[in-house]
């Protein structure tokens, strides 16, 4: 018989054996990207990996528990240690187009070069594999700093995995792909019930509610820290639970009039900078009357240097408004299963405020198997160890609608409002009549705090280089504190900023930044010496309100801004201040 002759006609070849698969753990499963719009045209998405989030991601998306695995992730030399070669995979509406995979790594100091992972592949969903022993490093990477998703145009959405495999000697847990969230089940309505922490006294919801279905025009307001802006959201401006709320309102709740969102989510602040910028970013300086605020600040007031004063001050400020608007506390979570809830939640006991916790309704049942009766996991919930995802901002608008649906199911359980000059406060309101100075209001406020700048010494220029963040419904982000005073770098003199005020209490606005040619700056009040503001402490581009000044009586007082021996050529930004009479 003649031997069998290796014939190719052109068809298809038969595939090699497969390549054995090394262990793997997700740091991303099925998290949705979208391309927000840069500059120079492209959509970007942005996820930051420093400050543990590369642990976190590793804790809920690869359930990695191994304490020495989670350490190496630290570091970029223990990472490469790990890692062999890194999986990833997008898919998204357009298979052919291309999106660009980077992972960057941070420096030891600010400022030095760093290495970039890179590649450019299809959105088709097939895995793309990029061995580390190919990445030409440097010497200066200290650690994993973000990982980015670049498309060739803005508004693009995808959903993407990534996967580290690992090098001989490790292991990880079996990787289990996650179930679909059944929001019409039972166990799921049980877990947004549990969410409404206080009902409180629902006249103003009820009034709301009335104003809705007759068919009046209704304004939601929402302030916050980043979840409130809508981070985890994809897209930010469509998916935040703020907007997913607003759009449920006026479809549930609305009989033909319309629905306007003002959201002021500001990322990385807490209600200290809450109170100073609420009547400019939801009052809209007097352009805006809203019918409901929601506080979010839960998850951002750890580092509130008045355990709570300021996040109360907020509370009453937002309730004494003449037009009487409902006013709901909202509880987030983070990834550890905390928030403030236990310190805050007497705020709203004190004035029967309604109040929705989403750590009482999501943690309980992230321990449990889906046969157990959980709902959602962990990685689904959460984008990031901070924010939520998707499903994580759905749920939080569910949780508000679940307190609107028990107001119109039940009455109120108070006959009275509580009132305000009656009533002590349960941490502290020192900061109720907190108002706003920058250069766009110092004209307005000069007489009524007697205001003098004595000199605006070296800091003459106004910064644009600030945080942005998106507001209301919109995706094209919009500068914090534009009406500032600057001292740029390499400014021909270190000449202080002079300041003279008549109040009990001062705070100063200043922004932080992550870049190099950033400096301290000295303040002094009344001649005492009472802060060295370092913007490089939180090491990013955000606002930064501190007290500089706490009294008891109205006086006049002298503050000094100028920067510290030895950063005179270094750049610093005084945002406004925050005053009370």
């Amino acid at each position: 018989m003649e031997a069998a002759k290796n014939v190719n006609n052109g068809g298809p070849v038969a595939p090699k054996d497969p390549v054995k698969k090394r262990p793997f753990f997700f740091i991303m499963q099925g998290k949705q990207v979208y391309g927000s719009p840069q500059p120079d045209g492209r959509g970007i998405q942005f996820i930051y990996e420093n400050d543990g989030r590369l642990i976190d991601a590793a804790r809920l998306a690869g359930s990695i528990t191994d304490d020495y695995m989670l350490d190496l992730l630290r570091t970029t030399a223990g990472f490469r240690k790990m890692v062999h070669s890194i999986g990833v995979s997008v898919s998204g509406r357009v298979p052919d187009e291309q999106v660009k995979f980077v992972m960057q790594m941070y420096p030891n100091t600010p400022g030095e070069p760093t290495t970039n992972i890179e590649k450019e592949f299809p959105m088709d969903g097939m895995e793309n594999i990029i061995e580390l022993s190919s990445v030409n490093w440097l010497a200066s990477d200290h650690e994993i700093g973000q990982t980015r998703f670049e498309f060739a145009r803005p508004g693009v959405q995808a959903s993407v995995d990534v996967r580290f495999y690992l090098n001989d000697g490790f292991v990880a847990p079996i990787q289990r792909e996650e179930t679909l969230v059944d929001f019409a089940s039972d166990n799921y309505k049980k877990m947004i019930a549990r969410s409404l922490k206080l009902k409180g006294n629902t006249d103003r919801l009820e009034k709301l509610l009335a104003k809705a279905g007759a068919g009046e025009d209704i304004t939601l307001g929402f302030i916050g820290g980043s979840i409130t802006q809508g981070a985890g959201a994809i897209p930010i401006h469509e998916k935040c639970y703020a907007r997913v709320f607003a759009d449920e309102f006026e479809k549930k709740y609305a009989k033909g009039g319309k629905v306007d969102l003002v959201k002021a989510g500001v990322g990385g602040t807490p209600s200290e900078l809450g109170m100073i910028r609420f009547e400019r970013d939801v009052l809209r300086d007097g352009i805006k009357k809203p019918d409901l605020i929601v506080v979010e600040f839960a998850v951002n007031d750890e580092g509130d240097e008045t355990k709570g004063v300021c996040f109360e001050s907020l509370i009453r400020k937002a309730y004494s408004l003449p037009w009487k608007p409902a006013v709901v506390i909202l509880f987030a979570v983070f990834s550890n299963d905390w928030n403030l809830q236990d310190r805050l939640g007497p705020v709203g006991v004190r004035y029967h405020i309604p109040m929705v916790s989403v750590l009482d309704a999501v943690s309980p049942q992230f321990m449990l198997l889906p046969e157990d009766g959980r709902v959602i996991s962990k990685n689904q919930y959460f984008y990031d160890q901070y924010h939520p995802s998707n499903l994580g901002h759905q749920i939080m608008s569910d949780c508000i609608v679940n307190l609107l649906d028990a107001v119109n199911a039940e009455p109120s359980e108070y006959d009275e409002e509580v009132d305000l000059e009656k009533t002590e406060p349960a941490i502290g309101a020192d900061f109720e009549k907190v108002v706003l100075v920058d250069r766009k209001e110092l004209p307005r406020l000069k007489s009524r705090f007697g205001i003098e700048i004595v000199s605006e010494g070296s800091f003459t220029d106004t910064d644009k280089d600030l945080q942005h963040v998106e507001m209301d419904s919109e995706i094209k982000p919009v500068p914090e504190f534009p009406y500032n005073w600057c001292h740029e770098e390499n400014a021909q003199s270190n000449d202080p900023f002079v300041m003279k005020i008549t109040c009990s209490k001062l705070l100063l606005v200043h922004k932080d930044s992550g870049l190099p040619n950033a400096g301290t700056a000295v303040v002094y009040v009344d001649g005492k010496k009472v802060l060295e503001a370092d913007p490089l402490k939180n090491g990013w581009t955000h606002c930064n309100a501190v007290i500089i000044h706490n009294g008891k009586r109205t006086k006049e007082h002298e503050v000094k801004i100028e920067l510290a021996p030895g950063m005179e050529k270094k750049k610093f930004t005084i945002l406004g201040f925050g005053v009370v009479e």
